[in-house]
């Protein structure tokens, strides 16, 4: 008996690596974006108090944060498929009914003419 090769499903296929690249880019783009308005909310936000270098902290801190996690691919390391189908034994067909043929199939015939007195 020969063995069916696996085929891999859609659903367990990676993420291509353009749709992977696309979203760190975003990331890293809101991760810096929030760092813009950390310095911002550091340099505008009067009187000065604790909250200002909590904000310049997040400036100083958020770059490191945003090139780690840009730089950070997705998890590759599972690499078997999974198979959409379902792997269950079908029970055996049933033998069908014995046709009965009726002498009067019950055939109802419509002929339809077109009126053009309207």
């Amino acid at each position: 008996m020969k063995s069916k090769s696996q085929v891999p499903a859609v659903t367990s296929l990676p993420q291509s690596p353009q749709a992977e690249a696309d979203h760190r880019v975003r990331r890293y783009a809101l991760t810096m974006t929030i760092r813009i308005i950390c310095f911002a909310l550091m340099m505008f936000v009067q009187p000065y108090g604790w909250y200002t270098w909590v904000f310049a902290a997040g400036a100083a801190v958020l770059p490191y944060i945003a090139v780690v996690f840009a730089n950070a691919g997705s998890d590759s390391t599972e690499t078997a498929a999974e198979s959409p189908v379902q792997q269950i034994e079908a029970a055996p067909p049933a033998s069908p009914a014995p046709m009965v043929e009726a002498s009067d199939p019950g055939v109802f015939l419509i002929r339809e003419t077109r009126r053009d007195d309207e």
